[in-house]
């Protein structure tokens, strides 16, 4: 397969695993600040955190109001990693590899991005908001099925579930690093009978809620919801489980024992935490890590396999 092939299939996948979470994201913080008091004051400042666009924000906008935040993550162009962009970038990889996908996954992406761009505007205002976001769920689930069962599983499937774990991976590990902070680790007491309301929007931003319940079995609460998204083995969004489906695929891949070594010493970092005593400076510095880590990663996956040589 050549190499800008391969790269055009795994980067359409992690557009559109990007635009899904995100939209995961704004429903959840929708419904979160309507089930904490006003004392929390936790707004729409945390969701530009987990998406590093902080300075590309502040460039723009005068104030994170909901306005504003929501504008910016859902269809400003100048924002590449607003659900509208991430959906055309997702487009223009399709397209240059309409040979290689399913005519109609070609046409469900490009159907998505038309429905995302040309409804932007209810998916600002409030009474509109749920059914816009839902939809660009529902579409980009339903692409990643559809690619799932009509896609031939060769090498250039690999690089699609490869890009999309990745991205995956990443999401989780932003949402535990500013979810976890922005409420109750400011230390109000008032706010103490709300903590598993927090622990629970951090699994409902995952859509983590229901299974972890069916796989912990107890009560929400800040270490076992830790374990469960660092290291469970069974659920798809956990960074473990993320993890060892990449491994699965590196290793139909040639060239690939450098770079297993490496994701196996990302494995082990994870494995190795210990969510009972991560506290938020503690989890902060971890996250930072692993952050680097997955970004060396993904870094060494387009040396490997994306760059042609000279």
């Amino acid at each position: 397969m050549l190499s800008r092939v391969a790269e055009n299939i795994y980067w359409m996948a992690r557009y559109i695993e990007r635009a899904e979470n995100i939209a995961r994201l704004l429903n959840v913080n929708t419904n979160l600040l309507l089930d904490l008091p006003k004392s929390a004051n936790v707004g729409w400042l945390p969701i530009i955190e987990i998406l590093s666009s902080e300075q590309l924000f502040n460039e723009q906008y005068d104030t994170p109001d909901e306005r504003n935040v929501l504008r910016f993550i859902i269809s400003d162009q100048k924002n590449s990693g607003s659900i509208v962009s991430s959906l055309n970038f997702a487009r223009e990889n399709a397209r240059t590899i309409r040979d290689i996908i399913p005519r109609e996954s070609w046409e469900r992406i490009n159907d998505l991005f038309l429905l995302a761009k040309g409804n932007a505007q209810s998916g600002i205002a409030r009474k509109h908001r749920y059914d816009y976001l839902s939809a660009v769920i529902l579409g980009a689930q339903t692409i990643t099925g559809q690619l799932a069962g009509t896609m031939l599983h060769d090498v250039g499937y690999d690089f699609l579930r490869m890009g999309r774990n990745l991205e995956r991976t990443d999401m989780t590990t932003r949402i535990i690093d500013v979810r976890s902070g922005d409420l109750l680790e400011q230390e109000h007491e008032a706010l103490t009978p709300y903590e598993n309301i927090q622990w629970m929007s951090v699994l409902k931003s995952l859509t983590a809620y229901q299974m972890y319940r069916r796989s912990v079995q107890t009560r929400v609460s800040r270490p076992y919801v830790l374990k469960f998204i660092l290291k469970d083995r069974n659920f798809p969004r956990a960074v473990f489980h993320t993890l060892g489906e990449v491994e699965a695929c590196l290793a139909n891949l040639p060239r690939n024992k450098e770079i297993k070594k490496q994701l196996g010493e990302i494995q082990q970092f994870v494995l190795d935490a210990d969510p009972a005593i991560l506290k938020q400076i503690e989890l902060h510095k971890f996250i930072d890590e692993l952050q680097v880590k997955l970004i060396q990663f993904n870094s060494a996956i387009a040396d490997t396999y994306f760059k042609t040589p000279t």
